[in-house]
């Protein structure tokens, strides 16, 4: 099928379920973030709050350490037999991360076999989540125009996003109309999990529908060993290294600013769970809202001034911007001190899965794209609410502002030294 030949109609279709597949996967990943402050006391019983929110968020940092292997089994899967089968997959596999915590007993029922089997759900959704970055990073980006990439990949974290505003949105609906906390913290907190699970048999429905990319199809005919494998994938040394520097800043900031995010207002400024959730899903809401703004504004200008902006930006702002929220009293002060955070990161968010994916030749890209990426996600992304809560627990909160500080910089420096990948993209030579 040639470029040429795709309708405009039949390419919202192909964005439209690509991105909701990946809003149920992160949706059923979030889920946990979310709701962790109702069930880590099912799970890890004999501990104060702090402890609590640290042994569940080591499960969810250990989760990431999965994110590598995933994006490299499901990246080589979607370079050697296709895009579509490998989408289909990785939401299978949430759906039944997603199932078993739903139903796993409690620590009082159980004991040591109710954390363990949390983290096996975990590993599992570990592995898809880390599968399906780089496959619907690919895929979205090859069905797009060449003059619409940004704005059109820019729905990656639309729905990324998306999957965490249900997942809250979910929990607001439980808090403020159906549950009691009491009646949330002893089975309530299953609810969002079976849902997920529900949720997987539609995103299923869709993949199994999608049109393959015609840049996969175009490499049919190149040899099995040179598609999807590591060997092929360290000929490109350059890219490898500027997905990791160009990951590094942008995963720390986004996944401080939301997941950790809910946690940090009720242990760190004190707000209630409620005001916490209320804030996180307005919040998130306009976040979501302006991923494609700032992807189409890449088409215009280029993708480096906008990943040069967030990384001045953050560099410069991080710091007094948490300080400022740590201390603030009021909720809307925490709401706006927040947004203008999550204005910064949407220089980088709303734009990295097409530049990752103008970086590599087709038959690498969704093992270039996920590996290297989930790598570096797992260090820094996925670690991001254990170490703030650490630091927390130690006594020196503010050191955790400045290592976001750093992790950003060293990212603004990759960002100066590389070229813009709209002018020199792979995605042209398809």
């Amino acid at each position: 099928m040639n470029t040429t030949q795709i309708t405009t109609a039949q390419r919202i279709k192909a964005i439209v379920g690509g991105s909701v597949g990946n809003l149920v996967e992160w949706y059923d990943w979030y889920a946990y973030a979310a709701f962790a402050i109702y069930f880590s006391n099912s799970f890890f019983p004999d501990s104060d709050l702090n402890a609590q929110l640290m042994n569940t968020a080591g499960i969810f940092a250990v989760g990431f350490l999965m994110r590598p292997i995933g994006g490299w089994i499901f990246g080589s899967i979607a370079d050697k037999i296709g895009r579509k089968k490998a989408m289909t997959l990785s939401v299978l596999l949430m759906s039944f991360g997603s199932l078993l915590i739903a139903l796993t007993p409690t620590y009082k029922t159980i004991g040591i076999l109710a954390p363990a089997l949390l983290l096996i759900a975990r590993l599992l959704q570990g592995l898809s989540v880390g599968g399906e970055y780089g496959v619907s990073a690919t895929y979205l980006s090859e069905m797009a125009s060449e003059n619409r990439r940004g704005f059109y990949s820019s729905f990656q974290y639309v729905t990324l996003i998306g999957g965490q505003l249900i997942a809250l949105g979910i929990q607001l609906i439980l808090q403020k109309l159906l549950l009691t906390e009491t009646q949330l913290e002893e089975w309530g907190w299953r609810i969002p999990f079976v849902i997920g699970a529900l949720l997987s048999v539609i995103a299923l429905y869709l993949r199994a529908n999608l049109h393959e990319t015609e840049a996969f199809e175009n490499k049919k005919e190149v040899n099995d060993k040179k598609k999807g494998t590591v060997t092929e994938l360290l000929k490109h040394p350059k890219a490898l290294l500027t997905v990791i520097g160009l990951t590094l800043g942008g995963t720390l900031a986004f996944y401080t600013y939301t997941t950790y995010m809910q946690k940090f207002l009720v242990n760190t400024v004190h707000l209630t769970k409620e005001q916490s959730t209320l804030i996180s899903f307005i919040s998130l809401f306009i976040f979501a809202c302006l991923q494609p703004v700032f992807g189409a504004l890449s088409d215009k200008i280029g993708r480096r001034p906008l990943l040069l902006g967030f990384g001045i930006l953050g560099t410069l702002f991080t710091v007094p911007l948490l300080t400022a929220l740590s201390t603030t009293t009021s909720m809307w002060t925490a709401f706006f001190l927040i947004m203008a955070a999550l204005i910064i990161v949407s220089g980088y968010t709303s734009i990295n899965a097409v530049v990752k994916a103008e970086l590599f030749p087709s038959e690498i890209r969704a093992l270039g794209v996920g590996l290297p990426y989930a790598l570096t996600v797992a260090i820094f992304g996925g670690t991001a609410e254990y170490v703030a809560l650490w630091f927390k627990q130690a006594g020196t909160e503010q050191y955790f502002y400045w290592y976001i500080t750093g992790c950003i910089l060293f990212s603004l420096i990759v960002y100066a030294g590389m070229k813009d990948t709209k002018e020199n993209s792979s995605l042209d030579k398809d």
